[in-house]
């Protein structure tokens, strides 16, 4: 991860939100699987977006005039959660009143308002947890005309200039731009970061503007949602067994 050296006097960041299921909530689907069943579920802020935000609270501290934007998508019952990332550190939110449905809906959302908005940095996580789609990032860099870097491990920046970090298959890349960029974080730009007293106290009085969300015309639709099969039986092999376990893996399993 690269070190934290921001020379920049000003940074405007936004940091998008997603609002997911907690990791340990049993997942099921209603209506035929064609629902997702929300009963029990408990609601948390994506945790590649804890990282995002985490980084942006660590870009700010180190400049004289910073300010975090955290946005999310979403109805009144995400509202939890965009205030724990008021309490967490961000300055100022914006839930844009729509229920998400695809990652085009959502990107094209967020690029709405950040068209005029004229921020520096907008920092994602690297995906969501519940649908693993990876798509956000790129689409906000095409809809806002500006470069975009997903599955980033950690970036520096000196004056108007990044230096990114990334994940490719079987290695790592580095990529300079200039800013304004939008980066999709993974793990190990920055520790999230628990709220305290102070901070969930400030939270109350932190603006949360809700504004309405524009018409969109959906590229997707969601036929049914399936659930994993489940696991079968396990079958032990006597370790001296050898041919046993090779014709198992060829009749059975069929892996070779």
């Amino acid at each position: 991860m690269y070190k934290i050296d921001y020379k920049r006097t000003h940074m405007k960041i936004l940091v998008c939100i997603s609002n997911v299921p907690d990791t340990t909530s049993r997942i099921t689907f209603t209506n035929n699987n064609t629902e997702f069943n929300t009963t029990g579920i408990q609601y948390i802020i994506n945790p590649y977006d804890e990282i995002a935000l985490a980084k942006a609270i660590e870009i700010t501290a180190n400049t004289t005039n910073g300010s975090i934007t955290a946005i999310t998508v979403g109805d009144s019952n995400t509202e939890p959660t965009i205030r724990k990332a008021l309490a967490i550190g961000a300055d100022n939110a914006i839930r844009i009143n729509a229920s998400p449905t695809d990652s085009w809906f959502v990107a094209k959302q967020i690029a709405n308002y950040a068209k005029n908005e004229k921020f520096d940095l907008i920092l994602t996580g690297k995906e969501s947890i519940d649908y693993n789609g990876t798509q956000v990032t790129a689409m906000l860099g095409e809809l806002l005309n500006i470069p975009s870097v997903s599955i980033a491990k950690g970036f520096h920046i000196d004056n108007n200039q990044i230096t990114v970090e990334r994940e490719i298959e079987g290695g790592k890349e580095v990529i300079t731009a200039s800013l304004p960029i939008i980066i999709g974080t993974a793990e190990g730009v920055a520790e999230a970061k628990i709220p305290n007293m102070r901070g969930i106290m400030a939270a109350r009085s932190k603006p949360l503007e809700v504004i309405e969300a524009i018409s969109i015309e959906p590229l997707t639709k969601t036929i049914a949602f399936e659930t994993p099969p489940s696991r079968g039986t396990v079958k032990l092999i006597d370790e001296n067994n050898i041919n046993e376990l090779i014709d198992l893996l060829h009749s059975e399993a069929k892996v070779i």
